[in-house]
């Protein structure tokens, strides 16, 4: 496997999971105690900064 490939395939993986804290965020969240929101649209962010340094790396790969 290539790295363009195995960044290829992480990337995905993390936008997936992006997505799906998203969703959980916004479907979810009145529900949530403000503790676990919180915690939640914390960890939403990280993953949105690490899939965009993700998207960077993989774009410099030639």
């Amino acid at each position: 496997m290539t790295m363009q490939t195995e960044l290829n395939t992480i990337t995905s993986t993390m936008t997936e999971l992006s997505a799906r804290i998203t969703t959980l965020v916004e479907t979810e969240g009145n529900e949530m105690p403000p503790d676990v929101y919180s915690e939640l649209v914390a960890a939403e962010r990280t993953v949105g900064a690490l899939l965009r340094r993700l998207t960077r790396v993989a774009s410099r790969i030639v």
